[in-house]
């Protein structure tokens, strides 16, 4: 924290004569706090169920629940061209003493209040940004490149720092544990606070993390021409369910169980020739270029006049049904957004005229590094006493899996013996984007992260479910990378006692 700042709270400590700030009173007092670069806009007690996040969005019952809070809204200048709007959500009883930064996804540009909701919800003071544009794509960042290097790492820092600081006010007392959960862009974000503020959080939950994000968004729209070519490379998403089961059927029982999820797609090896139509095109098979099309969506992007690697990694087998995220008729918009607005800063650029073996590596150049968050020496943090809780769904049809693992593999090579206790990798079978699918998709990441911050619990394997219609039907346990888990060869398959994990 800045000196000024803390001989600040020191002061107003002193002068106001307690050691714990509570009630209405209180909450109110906040927006007289004077801190760098920052103006409370607001600070008001919301009684227990009251909360209705602005524009009416959201599902009523995630906040329904929720207990009294003080509100505090934030404006925060670290830059001319910042406008960073956060909000610090404190409990008016039952604080855990301990704070909670939560990420956004997409190109953020709101307010994440579920997450919010969620963080309030186990006893956390609580802090959200919209990372300082309003808008889900990239508009704002044409011609402002202080905006995107707010959404890229220094909207959630200076928001942390800030946030500390008025809980400190509020209760009278510092936080004594400080985490930061997110997923996608905030698996990004998260990362991007272990690289460059390893001072700020003690645990970090970092999910579907798009380091290479920018070579991403090219990639993505690279890949989309490819398997768009002609009209025989087209997949119809009518054929994905077809393609998925009959992937399925080859690699499902690795495991020693057939469940309709693949728990290891890296030993799955599927041959889509084999799906080849015999006598014309049909609802059950493959034409030539579909096949080619179903290698280009599984395989690492290569320029198609060269064979050059352009971005590593690839979807699993076992993603088929969402292939329309990346494979469907139009591009993605969150990254043709991106490549206008940040590589060509050209509204009107025309993804149909891209130059595949010169743009995706144009698109990774485009930002000067603003948004990479591929930095494996996180010895910094790890000295501190950091734990870095990574988890990504195998079948994820939108952030590459294959990041997280290479990610998590260069942590290793780089900081060596000491990364063992700090870091952890989850891959989770038959989930999709930060969520949903076949797969056991629902675990307490804050309790894992809680436990191996404060106890020093590593965790080995997580008991994570999976629920129909709000009924918990399957549990099974996610296994640390490289382990998966295994059929012990008796017991109920849809119980996580009856496997175990291994190599």
């Amino acid at each position: 924290m800045n000196r000024h700042v803390s001989m600040f709270l020191a002061a107003l400590l002193l002068l106001a004569g307690v050691g714990h700030v509570e009630a209405a009173t209180a909450c109110e007092n906040l927006t007289a706090v004077a801190l760098p670069n920052t103006k409370i806009d607001t600070a008001q007690i919301v009684g227990a169920g009251a909360f209705v996040q602005p524009g009416g969005r959201g599902a009523a019952t995630a906040f329904a629940r929720l207990p009294a809070f003080c509100r505090v809204a934030a404006t925060l200048t670290p830059t001319t061209d910042s406008d960073i709007k956060t909000e610090i959500w404190l409990p008016a009883t039952g604080w855990n003493g301990k704070f909670q930064a939560v990420g956004n996804g997409g190109w953020a540009g709101t307010i994440p209040y579920a997450a919010l909701a969620t963080a309030l919800g186990y006893g956390y003071a609580a802090a959200g940004t919209d990372t300082g544009h309003v808008g889900g794509n990239a508009d704002f960042a044409f011609d402002h490149p202080e905006k995107l290097v707010d959404l890229a790492y220094r909207s959630i820092h200076e928001m942390t720092v800030h946030a500390k600081a008025v809980v400190n006010v509020y209760y009278g007392d510092p936080a004594k544990f400080s985490y930061y959960v997110g997923c996608s862009q905030g698996g990004r974000q998260g990362l991007a606070a272990a690289q460059r503020y390893p001072e700020d959080f003690n645990g970090i939950v970092a999910g579907a993390a798009s380091w290479d994000q920018m070579r991403a968004h090219g990639a993505r729209v690279a890949l989309n021409l490819l398997v768009n070519k002609d009209a025989d490379s087209v997949i119809p998403s009518s054929k994905y369910a077809f393609i998925n089961g009959a992937v399925i059927n080859a690699c499902d029982a690795q495991d020693g169980v057939k469940d309709g999820v693949i728990e290891n797609p890296l030993m799955c090896k599927f041959d889509y020739t084999a799906l080849l139509c015999k006598a014309g095109d049909g609802p059950a098979c493959l034409t030539k270029g579909q096949v080619e099309s179903a290698r280009t969506m599984t395989s690492s992007l290569k320029d198609p006049a060269t064979g050059r690697v352009l971005f590593e990694g690839r979807l699993m087998p076992g993603s088929e049904l969402g292939w329309a995220t990346l494979g469907g008729p139009q591009p993605l918009g969150l990254s043709v957004s991106g490549l206008r607005n940040v590589v060509f800063q050209d509204r009107n650029w025309d993804f149909r005229k891209m130059d595949l073996g010169a743009h995706v590596d144009r698109a990774a150049a485009s930002d000067n590094g603003v948004m990479y968050t591929g930095d494996p020496n996180l010895r910094p943090f790890f000295d501190r006493g950091g734990k870095l809780l990574m988890y990504h769904g195998w079948n994820d049809p939108q952030v590459n899996p294959m990041l997280s693992v290479t990610y998590y593999e260069n942590v290793l090579k780089t900081v060596g013996s000491k990364a063992a206790g700090s870091i952890a990798l989850f891959m989770i079978p038959g989930v999709n984007h930060c969520g949903g699918g076949p797969g056991t998709d629902s675990f307490d990441r804050v309790k894992v992260i809680e436990e191996w911050v404060e106890q020093g619990k590593k965790p080995a394997q997580i008991v994570a479910s999976h629920s129909t219609n709000g009924q918990v039907d399957k549990t099974r346990p996610l296994c640390a990378y490289p382990e998966v888990a295994q059929y012990k060869g008796s017991g109920n398959p849809n119980e996580a006692a009856s496997f175990v994990c291994g190599k």
